[in-house]
């Protein structure tokens, strides 16, 4: 099973009367690395009305906490988080820095901007898909390896690496549901020629094509 974490943050702005909304977004995995994101983020923008935050951390969303700083209760911080746990966002800090533009937006307006302003830091963020998996080492002889190719991208499965020589070998990670059906379709798929080898467990995510193990 896959979660959806936050891999890299980014900045987003949107403008709703005159007041500017300004989201910027951290990877984090503890209370302490956000607190002190926050802190930065307060700091850069120290001349602003407020600077609300939100952010969840823990394979469960274990840790959540949220803050209006300032605003009128329940108009910022927890729209803000609720925008990370609907779109199920993991390990994930945001901060929303205003500037006030003259014109009041009452609660509901408040709210709308405030999740808008999440939502457009989302889209200048790098969200990865990470999975719990194993190695698996398989070894072929030239005749096997174009089907074990064809299993593995029917399985969307992505090669670490694969070496050619004398024998084809290659390294991939499975998520662990389906580690064992995808062994028993390449050793039937094989004839049970194909060699398997499987590693330890660690969390994995392909990012542009490429494997990252964390």
């Amino acid at each position: 099973m896959s979660v959806k974490a936050l891999y890299q943050g980014g900045t987003g702005e949107i403008v709703e009367k005159k007041s500017r909304f300004i989201a910027n977004f951290k990877e984090i995995e503890s209370e302490e690395e956000a607190l002190a994101f926050i802190g930065k983020i307060k700091k850069r923008y120290w001349d602003a009305r407020h600077n609300c935050y939100a952010f969840v951390a823990g394979e469960n969303h274990n840790l959540q906490r949220c803050s209006d700083d300032g605003e009128p209760a329940g108009t910022a911080g927890r729209p803000m988080l609720d925008v990370l746990l609907k779109e199920d966002i993991h390990n994930a800090a945001v901060v929303v820095t205003r500037y006030f533009g003259g014109i009041l937006l009452g609660t509901g307006g408040l709210v709308r901007a405030y999740q808008r302003a999440v939502q457009e830091g989302l889209s200048h963020s790098v969200i990865i898909e990470k999975a719990k998996g194993r190695s698996l080492k398989i070894d072929s002889d030239y005749n096997g390896i174009g089907k074990i190719q064809y299993i593995l991208a029917k399985n969307q499965i992505t090669a670490m690496d694969t070496s050619y020589t004398d024998k084809v070998v290659a390294h991939v990670m499975v998520p662990v549901e389906k580690l064992e059906a995808l062994k028993q379709e390449i050793t039937e798929g094989t004839n049970g020629t194909a060699g398997l080898w499987t590693g330890d467990l660690a969390e994995f995510a392909v990012i542009d094509g490429k494997i990252k193990i964390f």
